[in-house]
């Protein structure tokens, strides 16, 4: 049976318009039910007639804004987030895609889905590139700032498994990251993390935070807090380097000319990788529901646990 995507559309910088041309590209590329959840008066418009008897669209009027805190998710049932989430919950989808809050976006799932069996915390993953032009799998990303050996483990468990399952990678080298490679640095909780994590399948020993983004390794681990500095690091570096070529550009008059020509078309750069990435965001989805990722994680929980 095709994966049933619920959609939150009315999440995103740009509201449902390229949430529903990215299910649309979506759609023509895969097969699977698609389900938008939304205000069904501005999402209908936004849909060619050609696929209108392929999305269904499950009404939500209240839209959780980026400046609301995560926990009025819970609170809000009419928001088009707690309802992708609890057609989850109710088995009429199989997966929730949202560009929106992300933190209201894990607090509804943690509380309305629960945890996996064995799944002492959940963890926020994200992919970083690298210089091989591939993914580095970085995990914890913000969701626990304070963690235990046990639940970096379980980290890694699930690093492991996405990496596999999702991105196809045979064997996954899984890396705990560190303020030095020998296996005597990090604090108290990385060194027993390391104790536990030694003799499984994969796991290289610590690494530092270079190695995100050489590729060397393809899961790193750590806790919420590490992972959120090194996360908004990227970031601010990335908006560095973009303000000292907007400053280099100011000192060119034929480089302003330029600049001012390309805004409109940075713009509409902007909309079109929106709908790309929600149109990635759904191939995920699809992939994860497709992959049996979460019982291959539980399966080795288990193992473990034993």
């Amino acid at each position: 049976m095709a994966a049933r995507i619920a959609i939150d559309a009315m999440g995103g910088d740009f509201g449902p318009e390229p949430i529903v041309k990215g299910c649309i590209e979506a759609l023509k590329a895969r097969k699977f039910n698609a389900i938008l959840v939304g205000r069904s008066r501005e999402i209908l418009p936004l849909i060619p007639s050609g696929f209108k008897d392929k999305i269904s669209i499950v009404e939500a009027e209240d839209i959780i804004d980026m400046s609301d805190a995560a926990t009025d998710a819970l609170k809000r049932k009419d928001s088009s987030i707690y309802k992708a989430v609890e057609l989850v919950r109710n088995s009429d989808a199989d997966a929730v895609v949202s560009a929106g809050h992300s933190g209201a976006t894990m607090s509804v799932a943690l509380l309305r889905l629960g945890r996996l069996k064995n799944v002492l915390r959940p963890a926020l993953v994200t992919l970083m590139p690298n210089k091989k032009k591939k993914r580095t799998v970085l995990l914890d990303v913000g969701a626990n700032v304070d963690c235990k050996a046990e639940h970096l483990e379980q980290f890694a468990i699930m690093g492991k498994y996405y990496a596999h399952d999702i991105l196809k990678i045979n064997i996954p080298s899984i890396g705990l990251l560190a303020n030095g490679e020998e296996e005597s640095k990090g604090n108290e909780v990385t060194k027993e993390t390391f104790r536990f994590l030694q003799g499984m399948e994969g796991f290289k020993g610590n690494v530092e935070g270079r190695d995100i983004f050489n590729g060397s390794c393809d899961v790193v681990v750590c806790d919420g807090f590490i992972g959120n500095l090194v996360l908004k690091s990227s970031e601010g570096v990335a908006s560095t380097i973009t303000h000292l070529i907007k400053d280099y550009i100011r000192k060119s008059p034929v480089a302003i000319t330029g600049a001012l020509l390309m805004r409109k078309v940075f713009k509409l750069l902007k909309k079109e990788m929106d709908y790309a990435a929600i149109k990635n965001a759904i191939f995920q989805a699809i992939n994860f529901v497709d992959s049996g990722v979460n019982r291959h994680i539980e399966q080795s929980l288990k193992q473990r646990s034993k």
